[in-house]
């Protein structure tokens, strides 16, 4: 199963990060850069969240309702007009659901990463929920997830598993971040400094997950 962040090098990704730019007004390259480390940090919330069975059930049945995928069908028409006030709107109640008191920390953190303010961020991840929940819902009709193992194993591959504790060590430090951003900056700069030479996703993604040096 292909990773998260090899769907945003995909031809699908490139459409959601020029639409997701084009909405909020935020430079596509930037753009580019927060829904990297984003997208994974929503993933391994999500994970932790599905480890309880209440926390499974409630993931599970959003995926097979409103979040079955079908937001990935019309991209063009999610974008064309200016993203729709409902959209956002449901992104924001993904965003305080899976975060929860840490999403200030994580935006904030995303953001010095990023070179742009939390408050941007925020604005990026409150459209890009939606169609990560989108992608989730479509990869579990596709799979037939039928229980909360098969969940939690969906999750995870999306995630690359446990194959490096680097990225690993990472999304956990943001995700304990308390919104002050001092603790996981060393983690960050560690996991993202070489990303900062290759330039580009591509480097980005090679330093976040498992890119050699």
């Amino acid at each position: 199963m292909s990773g998260i962040l090899d769907l945003l090098n995909s031809d699908l990704g490139k459409t959601i990060i020029s639409g997701v730019s084009g909405s909020t007004g935020t430079d596509q390259n930037k753009t580019s850069s927060v829904l990297t480390m984003a997208l994974p940090v929503l993933m391994k919330a999500m994970e932790r969240n599905a480890s309880t069975p209440e926390g499974a059930q409630g993931l599970m049945g959003a995926l097979s309702s409103k979040h079955d995928g079908s937001i990935l069908d019309n991209l063009s028409g999610l974008f064309g007009g200016g993203v729709d006030d409902n959209v956002k709107s449901d992104g924001s109640k993904i965003l305080s659901h899976v975060l929860g008191q840490k999403q200030s920390g994580v935006q904030q953190v995303i953001g010095q990463k990023a070179g742009i303010d939390a408050g941007s961020v925020g604005e990026i991840l409150k459209v890009a929920a939606p169609i990560l929940m989108g992608v989730l819902g479509k990869q579990s009709r596709q799979n037939n997830v039928s229980n909360p193992n098969e969940l939690t194993g969906l999750l995870g591959g999306l995630l690359g598993g446990n194959e490096s504790k680097n990225e690993q060590s990472f999304l956990e430090s943001i995700l304990d971040a308390d919104g002050d951003g001092s603790v996981i900056d060393d983690v960050a700069g560690m996991v993202l400094g070489s990303a900062k030479n290759k330039g580009g996703l591509g480097g980005l993604l090679g330093g976040l997950f498992g890119g050699k040096n």
